[in-house]
């Protein structure tokens, strides 16, 4: 079975933002609040944070239980594994993603200035070069036969969207508005030359659309 390279879960919201502005240690997302992007997924039972009994099930419970189904490893850009530029000054803080990344495959992490890979957990990052043909042949190759995700930020997916190397695509539209950031779409038609897309509403307000090849 050939292995896809997929995009799951990615949330923007109904202007088609999918990260803010000034990002920093302490605001991944920069001026966009996280919380009103990711609340479709926070409310769910099997969101990994949760420390409570409980959550929704059904179509969301669904999705967020499914992000790691088949997936042998992950590639991000740079900006999701944290705010640093330009040559890494700093070894020693190891991203956004504490002692348990939810990961629990390797992760390319796609960025113009490479470090040594690390461990967190079950969780390897390796800091790659290349253009994206590039480092998703070294994804699949680590992945051993399963599916890689293409995990983000909006410019990386852009990137490989660019390169006409996406297989399908689980974007999460969320009912709010944020005006301005880094903007994935102006409108999701603008992806319908190349893929087919389903959109499926959700009782939490989110809109679930699912693109796959043409």
């Amino acid at each position: 079975m050939t292995q896809m390279l997929r995009v799951q879960n990615f949330t923007v919201s109904s202007d088609g933002i999918g990260a803010g502005e000034e990002q920093s240690r302490e605001r991944p997302f920069g001026h966009v609040d996280p919380g009103r992007l990711f609340s479709w997924a926070g409310a769910t039972a099997s969101w990994p944070g949760r420390t409570d009994p409980g959550g929704s099930r059904g179509l969301d419970d669904y999705f967020t239980r499914d992000f790691t189904h088949n997936v042998g490893a992950e590639i991000m850009g740079r900006n999701k594994f944290g705010p640093q530029r330009g040559p890494w000054k700093d070894h020693e803080w190891l991203g956004w993603w504490g002692d348990e990344p939810p990961f629990h495959t390797p992760v390319f992490v796609m960025t113009h200035h490479e470090r040594p890979s690390f461990t967190l957990s079950d969780t390897t990052f390796h800091f790659v070069g290349g253009d994206p043909a590039a480092v998703l042949e070294q994804a699949r190759d680590t992945a051993r036969g399963k599916d890689v995700r293409l995990g983000g930020g909006v410019t990386t997916i852009r990137q490989f969207l660019d390169a006409d190397l996406v297989d399908t695509l689980h974007v999460a539209v969320s009912p709010v508005k944020l005006g301005s950031g880094l903007r994935l779409w102006e409108s999701p038609d603008e992806l319908l030359d190349r893929f087919h897309l389903e959109v499926v509403p959700s009782p939490s307000g989110v809109a679930h659309h699912l693109f796959w090849r043409r």
